[in-house]
């Protein structure tokens, strides 16, 4: 039964999306909920997925092509099975088609090397086989740059517009282009839609703002000393390592109670003072910058914090992360140290009004009661829209923030 494929329908938020990669090819077999095609979107990248047991018939949109919401993506024809194999030793039935033995390595895994590796008609989209016609081109000719060697119609129009070489000048081979002596070699990929959105609104955010910085400095040996202490017995209890990141989350959560600027947000000449705690912890994904929000952190105990965190950065590292996950958001958290940062200046992520930025925990002398001793040290950052909050109010946060770290019992205690 003849089946529409259609792209997942957006959020409002989103417009449109890019088809990133079919997983499928047209006439292989598929089983139901198994992934046809990735969309990405300038947030989140979504699965498109097999509706039923059956074969994917046609592909209407190719990869790097711009759907909108709920727009045919393929036919799908449920319960229908794979195309039929061609025996090796037959020719195709149609000019530059590609070889059974490339179609399906399983059918016939010995290819010989001479064998020609060209693209079925009914794997060209439409602007090539049209592009291929009206030029009076063998698609054996073209090396396609498409995903599984297909070819594109830039292709096709970069074959057409090359200089053709001399018939007895040899080309290059592979090897010889590799080994060339002081090559200099350039690689122009496109940007993804998720690190073109992340580029636009952090370049908004330093035009936009009034954007200043407060630093401090906190000694993490308080809370590295009650790790050491019971770190094994609140994994056993809870399940979950006990993190630098809880208690962070947690104390600035206490100091946006007490600073209610710092949690608020502009909605253009209007401020929106939030009364509950959503805190975002910035996430680094192959993708680009993500944003997952933690919801009520007020609500959260320690294990709490650290579950949610390490559940957003497995969904992050397997694109998994959905636009819920990273909508809102009245305060961020990012922590540059674990990547080896000392000290740097974070940018807002708007309309939110304030950042911190954790970093690396370094050896350093600090006089303490007039000895001099050696101590795990953190510079904080805190950035902030100088529009909305005064220097007094950013630098009193941050300072109780550090209060609150360095002494965590008056969290328990509620001082």
């Amino acid at each position: 039964m003849a089946t529409e494929i259609k792209a997942p329908v957006f959020p409002e938020s989103v417009a449109d999306g890019t088809v990133a990669a079919w997983h499928k090819k047209v006439g292989e077999a598929v089983k139901r909920d198994e992934v046809l095609a990735d969309i990405e979107t300038d947030k989140v990248v979504l699965e498109v997925v097999a509706p039923a047991d059956g074969v994917l018939t046609s592909i209407v949109k190719n990869e790097g092509d711009t759907v909108l919401s709920g727009e045919v993506l393929a036919q799908f024809d449920a319960g229908g099975a794979a195309a039929p194999s061609i025996p090796a030793h037959q020719e195709p039935a149609q000019a530059g088609a590609m070889p059974i033995s490339e179609r399906d390595p399983a059918v016939n895994p010995v290819v010989p090397d001479s064998a020609p590796q060209t693209q079925s008609a009914q794997d060209q989209s439409p602007a090539v086989r049209k592009a291929v016609t009206e030029n009076n081109i063998n698609p054996a000719d073209i090396e396609g740059s498409g995903r599984g060697g297909r070819v594109t119609k830039e292709d096709v129009v970069a074959h057409v517009a090359a200089p053709k070489a001399a018939p007895a000048a040899a080309a290059p081979t592979a090897t010889a282009v590799s080994l060339a002596v002081g090559e200099r070699v350039e690689k122009r990929v496109p940007m993804t839609r998720l690190r073109q959105r992340v580029a636009q609104r952090l370049l908004s955010a330093s035009q936009d703002t009034a954007m200043l910085t407060t630093f401090n400095e906190v000694n993490m040996k308080p809370i590295m000393d009650m790790r050491k202490a019971y770190g094994d017995r609140f994994e056993k209890r809870h399940g979950t390592r006990l993190g630098f990141m809880s208690f962070f989350v947690k104390a600035a959560t206490e100091a946006l109670k007490r600073f209610p600027a710092v949690n608020a947000s502009l909605d253009g000449n209007d401020i929106v003072y939030h009364g509950y705690y959503d805190i975002g912890v910035a996430v680094s994904s192959d993708r680009g910058l993500v944003v997952p929000v933690l919801r009520d952190t007020d609500r959260m105990n320690l294990a709490e914090v650290e579950k949610n965190i390490i559940d957003y950065g497995t969904k992050a590292r397997d694109g998994k992360l959905g636009i819920d996950d990273m909508t809102g958001g009245t305060f961020t958290i990012s922590n540059g140290g674990v990547f080896g940062s000392l000290l740097s200046t974070p940018i807002l992520n708007p309309p939110q009004t304030a950042i911190l930025g954790m970093h690396k925990i370094q050896q350093r002398p600090m006089a303490v009661d007039g000895q001099v001793v050696i101590l795990p040290m953190m510079y904080l950052a805190l950035s902030y829209d100088h529009r909305m909050i005064d220097g007094k109010e950013a630098v009193s946060f941050l300072v109780t923030l550090k209060d609150l770290v360095e002494d965590p019992a008056l969290l328990l205690l509620d001082l």
